[in-house]
């Protein structure tokens, strides 16, 4: 379990930050808290000492009654500087919310405060989450000191993209999910693989998340309900198994995992052509991507109004087939995998069918006629088809998933190695 420093600045976001602790700590993490001055406006230290079970503080030249331990530790016989000792103990420092306020003194290296004066002191992972007006997140000022601090090796998540504080204002400014935060924190404090059990070892792994996006004007779109989770946690336990991996993100608003190469898309057409120009090198390719069938014929550059009709008709055409097209030109010692999101009876058949017509070695198929699992849900249930049998997996942890589905991956590829027919599920 990690010890974990959480700094909380200024913004109504550092709500969230409660809901991180209590679940940090229902999860076996160890927790102190620092705030800044202007963070005690909207969340008192008494509820963040209340579930972290452990004193919270705020100056610098204010005195640590734990003196730098973290719950279940053993307190020094001194009193060290605080900002000294939380940091030589801690093995992750989270900021969260981090204002924009805090994430221009972060990149400019200012000590002005305890938060900001412990990330200058921190040799473990820095990992930052910012939350904030969209405008103010879009700001060059702002988007050159996230360049900065991730040129500095800092983990600067993506926030999240939804309704902001100003009432009426929507955009990207919002703090990621309470969870999200967690499994950032995780995936960085995650004990490495040893090398015996790293079976992706010096191979490159594609992957595709999240779903696309057809513009119909400047701001609607035609698109689906994929979070990217299914394809994000492929990413990360490829990269667990030692596999070098690059993630086509179509649309994700998730963290992001330190080990793996991001490229943001919107469309199929982004997608499609982010894919070829990576395909050639690639190993495995886990095509986990929700790609749209149809786009608007026609995109409009401004606003469509509504006008007097009752009606509006948008004429579709089709996206191109990505998955055929980069089966058609693979080379024989590539592993492809198809995803099928079906609706209810016939999944398997059509499953089976995909296997066969885009000439792939594996196809994973989920069901989201289910609400439970699925799109935009931690858990799946899952049936991995090959052509020699079935797999069916239980609902679980996309994680595990991701890890089910890398087994048969594995498989196929020690089965081609050695010139044997493929394993049979």
């Amino acid at each position: 379990m990690a010890r974990i420093l959480l700094g909380v600045s200024g913004g109504i976001a550092a709500y969230k930050a409660l809901e991180l602790v209590r679940l940090a700590t229902a999860a076996g993490h160890a927790l102190r808290v620092i705030q800044t001055p202007a963070s005690r406006r909207f969340v008192g230290a008494a509820s963040f000492a209340a579930l972290s079970g452990a004193p919270v503080l705020s100056d610098e030249f204010e005195r640590d009654p734990a003196r730098g331990a973290f719950p279940g530790d053993a307190a020094p016989g001194h009193d060290p500087l605080s900002h000294l000792e939380l940091v030589r103990n801690t093995d992750i420092f989270l900021v969260a919310p981090a204002s924009a306020n805090t994430l221009a003194k972060l990149a400019a290296g200012l000590a002005d405060n305890l938060l900001t004066t412990c990330a200058l002191a921190a040799t473990c992972p820095l990992l930052v989450a910012p939350a904030m007006n969209d405008k103010m997140w879009a700001h060059p000022a702002t988007q050159a000191n996230v360049v900065l601090l991730r040129s500095r090796g800092v983990t600067v998540l993506e926030p999240a993209t939804g309704r902001l504080a100003s009432r009426g204002e929507e955009g990207a400014g919002r703090l990621p999910e309470p969870g999200a935060l967690l499994e950032a924190i995780e995936a960085l404090t995650r004990p490495p693989v040893p090398a015996p059990a790293a079976d992706l070892v010096g191979l490159r792994v594609l992957v595709t998340a999240g779903g696309t996006r057809e513009p119909i004007d400047a701001v609607r779109f035609v698109g689906n309900r994929s979070s990217g989770r299914m394809g994000f946690a492929l990413a990360a336990e490829a990269a667990e198994l030692g596999a070098a991996v690059t993630v086509v993100a179509a649309n994700v608003g998730l963290p992001r995992d330190p080990r793996v190469t991001y490229v943001d898309v919107e469309t199929a057409a982004q997608l499609r052509d982010a894919c070829c120009a990576a395909f050639e090198s690639t190993d495995v390719l886990l095509m986990a991507a929700a790609v749209a069938d149809f786009r608007p014929a026609r995109s409009f550059a401004g606003k469509l109004k509504k006008g007097a009709d009752e009606r509006m008709r948008i004429e579709l055409e089709r996206t191109p087939d990505i998955l055929s097209g980069l089966a058609a030109a693979r080379r024989a010692d590539q592993t492809l995998v198809g995803f099928a999101a079906e609706h209810g009876a016939g999944a398997l058949q059509y499953g089976r069918e995909k296997l066969a017509r885009k000439r792939l070695d594996a196809v994973v198929v989920n069901d989201v006629s289910r609400t439970d699992i699925g799109f935009d849900a931690a858990d799946n249930e899952v049936t991995i088809l090959t052509a020699a049998g079935t797999t069916q997996i239980a609902r679980a942890s996309k994680p595990q998933i991701a890890r089910a589905v890398l087994d048969v991956v594995v498989a196929l590829r020690a089965a081609a190695a050695a010139g044997a027919p493929e394993p049979a599920a």
